[in-house]
C-alpha cells in the first residue's frame, strides 16, 4: 500500500485553512489564485487602492520624520504602531466605517488557525521593525528602490505556499517593472549595508505576510474580516514587543521625545492603522501577485513624490524607468489573464 504524499508544512497550514479543515479532505490551493481577484478597474476597488495609497505615503513620510526626530527611535516607532492599530483595529471589529459588512453570526475558527496568525503577526512585526529601521539609515527613495523586488519573491512565495500558477510570461513581465523601479530613483542609490538588509528583510517578510493574509481573508469556509486580521496579527505582534523594549537604548530616545513627538507618534499610528486596514480590504479582492504588483506601483509613486519633497531633480533614467514599469505592467496584466483562464479551465 502506498503511503499518502506528505506535502510541506507550510503549504499544509495554508490548506487547512484555505479548505476550512472540517471535512479532513485537502483541496487544491490554486483556487487562490482566482479567489476574489476582481483587478482594480472595479470602482470600489479602486477607492480603496487610493486611499491605500495615500496613507502609505503619508505614514512614510511621518515615519522618516519621526526617526529623524527622534535618535534610534526606530523600535520605539514600530512599538506604537503595533500598539495603535490593535487598539484601532479593535474598536473596528464592532464599527467597520463602511469598508466591509460584519457578519451577524460568528464562524468557527479552522484548524491551525492561532498559528497562521502568530506566523502573520510575527512577519507583521518584522516588516515593520526592519522597514523603520531601513529608514534611519537610507533615503526613502532607496529603501523603496530595494523594496521593488517584491513581485519577484511574491510569485515564489505563493507557489511555494498556495501553489499559485506562476507561468513563465508572469515572471518575465516582472522583470521590466523592477527594472523600470529600479532607473526611478538610480539617481538617488547610495548603498549603505545595514540600511540594504534591513530593508531586503523586510521586504522577504512583507511578501510573506500578505501571501499568508490573503490566505486568512479569502478561505473557502472561513475568512476574516480586515479589522479581525488586523487585531489578531497586532495581538500576536505584541508578543515581540516585551523583547524588542529591552534593546531600546532609552536614555538616549528619551531626549527626542517631547508633547509634539508625541503628538506625531499618535498621528503615525492611526495613519499606520488606515494604510494596514485599507491593505487588508484590497488583499480580499486580489491575489497575492496581483496585490504585489499594486504594492510595486505604490512604491514608484512615492519615489517619485519623495524627489519631489526633498527636491532632488528628475532624471532622463527615471523618465525611462516610468515607461519600463508601464510597460511591464501591461504585459503582466496580460499574462495573468491567461493564468486565470487556464485555472477556471482547468477547474
Amino acid at each position: 500500500m502506498d503511503r499518502p504524499t506528505e506535502r510541506p508544512l507550510l503549504q499544509q497550514l495554508v490548506l487547512n485553512l484555505s479548505a476550512g479543515g472540517n471535512d479532513g479532505k485537502q483541496r487544491p490551493a490554486r483556487n487562490l489564485a482566482i479567489v476574489a481577484d476582481v483587478g482594480v478597474r472595479e470602482p470600489r476597488v479602486f477607492i480603496i487602492l487610493l486611499l491605500w495609497y495615500f496613507f502609505s505615503g503619508t505614514t512614510l513620510f511621518l515615519n522618516k520624520f519621526v526617526l529623524n526626530a527622534v535618535t534610534d527611535g526606530a523600535s520605539l516607532l514600530g512599538i506604537a504602531q503595533v500598539l495603535i492599530t490593535t487598539c484601532c483595529s479593535f474598536i473596528q471589529l464592532y464599527y467597520p466605517c463602511g469598508m466591509w459588512k460584519l457578519s451577524k453570526q460568528s464562524q468557527p475558527k479552522p484548524p491551525k488557525f492561532r498559528r497562521t496568525v502568530l506566523v502573520v503577526g510575527v512577519f507583521r512585526f518584522l516588516t515593520i521593525y526592519f522597514g523603520l529601521v531601513a529608514l534611519d539609515y537610507v533615503a526613502v527613495s532607496f529603501a523603496e528602490t530595494v523594496k521593488c523586488s517584491a513581485p519577484i519573491f511574491t510569485v515564489f512565495i505563493s507557489w511555494m505556499i498556495t501553489a499559485e500558477p506562476a507561468t513563465a510570461q508572469v515572471i518575465l513581465s516582472l522583470v521590466p517593472i523592477m527594472g523600470g523601479l529600479a532607473l526611478c530613483s538610480a539617481h538617488e542609490l547610495s548603498f549603505n549595508l545595514p540600511g540594504f538588509t534591513a530593508a531586503l528583510i523586510t521586504n522577504v517578510s512583507e511578501c510573506f505576510q500578505s501571501v499568508y493574509s490573503k490566505v486568512l481573508v479569502s478561505g473557502e469556509k472561513f475568512r476574516c474580516n480586515p479589522a479581525e486580521l488586523q487585531f489578531y496579527s497586532g495581538a500576536a505582534s505584541l508578543i515581540l514587543i516585551i523583547p524588542t523594549s529591552y534593546f531600546i537604548p532609552w536614555e538616549t530616545v528619551s531626549l527626542g521625545v517631547n508633547p509634539l513627538i508625541v503628538g506625531y507618534f499618535l498621528i503615525n499610528g492611526i495613519s499606520f492603522h488606515l494604510q494596514s486596514i485599507t491593505a487588508n480590504v484590497l488583499m480580499g479582492f486580489l491575489s497575492p501577485t496581483t496585490y504585489s504588483v499594486s504594492n510595486t506601483v505604490k512604491r514608484a509613486l512615492l519615489i517619485w513624490i519623495s524627489t519631489l519633497v526633498f527636491g532632488n531633480p528628475v532624471t532622463v533614467g527615471a523618465w525611462i524607468g516610468s515607461a519600463f514599469m508601464i510597460a511591464g505592467i501591461l504585459l503582466y496584466n496580460q499574462a495573468k489573464t491567461e493564468v486565470v483562464k487556464s485555472v477556471t479551465a482547468a477547474d
